[in-house]
């Protein structure tokens, strides 16, 4: 009997112990962060520079992934904010660039835009976008349905597809900045019938024109020892400026730079981005009850900013220092206002980038610049004398080729005779490196390298019939400034910072992909995984 008792007791004490793992405490907020262009590396390289409050809070009292990547290709935008909330990648989200020859509408379509909304902020078409064109759901969407819609979901970016892609279908709003002589923050029908009133105070208090300043390096930029000189010729700049150098002064500028479209691609940006999160945080009254509420927030200033200057420029390093003091001000108002230990915290980047090829040349690198034009003429004019035939490639874009099916139809083609042929040919052009047909790609099974990053980045619906690889370092770009989107690890490597409740601290090399994050969002929270999730929760960092 004694020892029935002391059975029953441990199995009493037992199954409490269960309840109360199921009974966890979940945080009152959930904030998404993903930096737009951000190599992992940007985190070792001006580690000196950051200050406590930031970036160093996070890794120091969070938990590190130190060798996490994309398994896809390409890494792009869209498909970056996509796969990081869904937990999957493009073969399975649809979202396979920020912008695709769809075979079905013979047109180039971007990854939001949608006609079938109205702008809410804007007559312009700017505001005609919505997440439709997103076959999965996300973490955040997951996180509505579990609440029965009563936690809510906010999308803010500068960029459209960083707002509305990781908010998911069931946001309550997703907000975007348009510039040009508009300067204000917009959102579509999709979300709302009109712009809540906080939007509308913060559009006409005066801050965004504010931003219209000079930009100059936060500290002396003597002191700016992880870039290469300020003025070279690896760098764009902005126009009615003779150099690519500090200071820039934006009032001056802002006329021959599309106008408010200037303070997106300053650290500006970012500084108006952090301050319309808070805003948001307040007027949607965020992580105030029991049910956990959803901030997606991107940055995407950093990308533009990549894009003009390139990875090494001073630009670039100051604009990393800039967002160590965003990313600290937003952190001690979320103390303050959800109060620490009641959110939670994940933040990541969407692609990594190529130093400027030209850079690389210099110091004996090997890299270089493909011509696209000159390649779909050779590649089209090939195509005809080969099987006597015009317009048989209906479009070659983000290096994929397209076939006319109807022409192939027409003149008995078999499309497999013609992924033979034309992979052959593009393999033996200069600068490629790899080629893989449809058939490959839906008959094959590939595990790692590149083939499997093209595979995961392939759908069957709205991909095309050949894909190819550009070599290393080489690019499809102007001559100036960085970009993205290989199979690379400098395109692919990038942070990943979990922080807050749920999280413990500690770092790791173990590899992580970025289909993991949501996986892992959705198993602190107790939810169901986003519906085609194809990721891991990441259990070195959950498990006892």
């Amino acid at each position: 009997m004694k020892r029935f008792t002391i059975l029953l007791l441990f199995g009493l004490l037992a199954l409490k112990a269960t309840a109360q793992n199921y009974e966890k405490k979940n945080p009152k907020l959930v904030v998404g962060i993903v930096v737009d262009q951000m190599r992992y590396d940007y985190l070792t390289r001006f580690w000196s520079r950051f200050g406590e409050g930031g970036f160093k809070r996070l890794i120091n009292d969070g938990f590190n992934f130190k060798n996490h990547h994309f398994n896809y290709v390409p890494t792009y935008t869209g498909p970056g904010h996509a796969s990081v909330h869904t937990g999957t990648s493009p073969v399975n989200h649809g979202i396979i660039g920020n912008g695709w020859y769809s075979k079905f509408e013979k047109q180039e379509v971007y990854c939001v835009g949608d006609s079938g909304v109205r702008p809410i902020g804007t007559k312009d078409d700017a505001g005609k976008m919505s997440p439709h064109r997103m076959k999965s759901n996300t973490v955040a969407d997951q996180n509505r349905l579990h609440t029965q819609m009563r936690g809510k979901t906010i999308g803010v970016a500068i960029k459209d597809r960083g707002s509305i892609l990781p908010a998911g279908h069931t946001a309550n709003a997703a907000y975007w900045f348009q510039g040009e002589d508009v300067g204000r923050w917009i959102s579509s029908s999709y979300y709302v019938e009109t712009l809540p009133k906080w939007v509308k105070e913060f559009n006409n208090s005066g801050k965004i024109e504010s931003y219209l300043k000079t930009w100059d390096s936060y500290y002396d930029i003597e002191t700016y020892a992880e870039s290469g000189v300020d003025k070279n010729e690896f760098e764009r700049g902005f126009a009615r400026k003779q150099d690519a150098s500090f200071p820039y002064d934006l009032s001056r500028l802002q006329e021959d730079n599309g106008g408010y479209n200037l303070i997106k691609e300053t650290v500006f940006g970012n500084d108006l981005t952090t301050d319309f999160a808070k805003a948001a945080i307040e007027g949607e009254s965020l992580g105030t009850d029991k049910d956990t509420d959803f901030l997606t927030l991107s940055f995407s200033s950093t990308d533009y900013i990549g894009h003009n200057f390139g990875v090494n420029s001073k630009e670039v390093e100051d604009a990393y220092i800039r967002l160590d003091k965003n990313i600290e001000d937003l952190l001690g108002y979320l103390d303050n206002t959800v109060g620490e230990g009641n959110y939670t915290i994940y933040l990541t980047a969407d692609h990594g980038a190529v130093d400027v090829p030209n850079y690389l040349k210099s110091v004996g690198i090997p890299s270089g610049y493909f011509d696209d034009d000159k390649f779909i003429e050779d590649l089209e004019a090939f195509a005809e004398e080969e099987f006597g035939i015009n317009g048989l490639i209906e479009n070659v874009s983000n290096t994929q080729v397209f076939f006319n099916y109807k022409k192939m139809e027409e003149e008995d083609i078999r499309a497999e005779d013609m992924e033979e042929v034309l992979a052959h040919f593009i393999l033996q052009q200069k600068q490629i490196d790899k080629v893989f047909t449809r058939t490959q790609m839906l008959s094959g099974s590939y595990t790692k390298g590149v083939a499997a990053g093209i595979q995961n980045g392939f759908n069957q619906r709205r991909s095309g019939d050949i894909v190819f690889v550009l070599d290393p370092n080489t690019i499809i770009y102007p001559r100036t400034g960085s970009t993205h989107g290989s199979a690379y690890s400098y395109d692919t490597h990038v942070p990943l910072i979990f922080y807050g409740s749920g999280v413990k601290k500690g770092t790791t090399t173990k590899r992580s992909e970025v289909v993991d994050i949501a996986p892992t969002v959705s198993a602190i929270l107790g939810i169901s995984f986003p519906n085609t999730a194809t990721g891991e929760p990441l259990y070195i960092m959950l498990d006892e």
